[in-house]
């Protein structure tokens, strides 16, 4: 069986956010496969939308060896498990668990289901800070930048703290 490497953000911003991100980490270990590395927690601010609460989010990687299509399946179970409820638009509301797939392997994926890498990674200092912790050297295989890079040229400004 292949092994496969999977980055993935975890995001809670309705309380409590820290049992959302302990539990979505315990199933992702039981479901999907044992976490290699594990960046600190950050506090940081709503993107894309206003909100008064703040988000906890934590990047993960993890060795699996499932397909990316059936790690997407498992993420949105564990959402639904944490009580996520999709709106069915796009818009970006709070929520108790978001769980998004960063990268898998090196990979390119792009269909209606999934898009991989994340298509906005590089405009998302949330994403970008927890990356660098522990992936700083990853390079990312559309635009050829490492994280690092990628962070340096972001123009994000909001808020992203160790929690």
């Amino acid at each position: 069986m292949n092994k496969n490497i999977v980055f993935l953000l975890l995001g809670s911003n309705i309380e409590p956010r820290m049992n959302y991100l302990r539990e979505a980490e315990k199933l992702i270990n039981q479901r999907l496969g044992n976490a290699v590395s594990a960046s600190s927690v950050y506090e940081t601010e709503a993107w894309g939308y206003i909100s008064e609460n703040a988000y906890l989010n934590k990047l993960i990687s993890v060795e699996t060896t499932k397909d990316a299509f059936e790690t997407l399946e498992i993420l949105i179970e564990t959402e639904q498990f944490c009580n996520r409820q999709r709106t069915g638009s796009d818009t970006y509301s709070d929520r108790t668990l978001d769980a998004d797939i960063i990268y898998f392997n090196e990979e390119i994926i792009n269909t209606d289901k999934l898009t991989i890498p994340h298509p906005r990674l590089q405009l998302r200092r949330f994403v970008l800070e927890p990356l660098c912790e522990i992936a700083a050297d990853f390079i990312h295989p559309i635009l050829k930048f490492n994280s690092l890079q990628l962070l340096e040229k972001c123009t994000d400004n909001t808020k992203v703290e160790k929690f």
